[in-house]
């Protein structure tokens, strides 16, 4: 990611759940990010966003939680003790034959 952001994990299984980035957002009180990431290579299909349903919010949220309370070790050292929390959406569709575009990046997805 850009921006300065330290990617702390990918792919990160909490459960049954998969977080796909966990990030670190740097800032006065750093935040720690968990981006799901979604996409789409034709319109045919709807928009990457609306595969993300209000179940899939809670068991975001609830999966960070988690990764906060017991400090997963693939992430632990890199926590800062104190840290703001929030789960991003970023959505990519296909531009050309190899290649992926951002197409939308959604700040604080509202827990249900």
């Amino acid at each position: 990611m850009a921006l300065g952001w330290s990617i702390l994990a990918r792919n990160l299984r909490i459960g049954r759940t998969e977080l796909d980035i966990v990030a670190l957002e740097p800032a006065a009180r750093p935040t720690l990010v968990l981006v799901e990431v979604r996409s789409g290579s034709g319109a045919g299909f709807g928009s990457p966003a609306e595969s993300v349903d209000r179940r899939k919010v809670a068991r975001l949220y609830g999966a960070l939680q988690e990764l906060r309370g017991r400090r997963h070790a693939a992430v632990a050292a890199e926590i800062p003790a104190i840290v703001s929390w929030r789960v991003d959406l970023l959505t990519l569709r296909r531009s050309g034959r190899a290649s992926w575009k951002v197409e939308s990046h959604v700040r604080g997805l509202m827990p249900p």
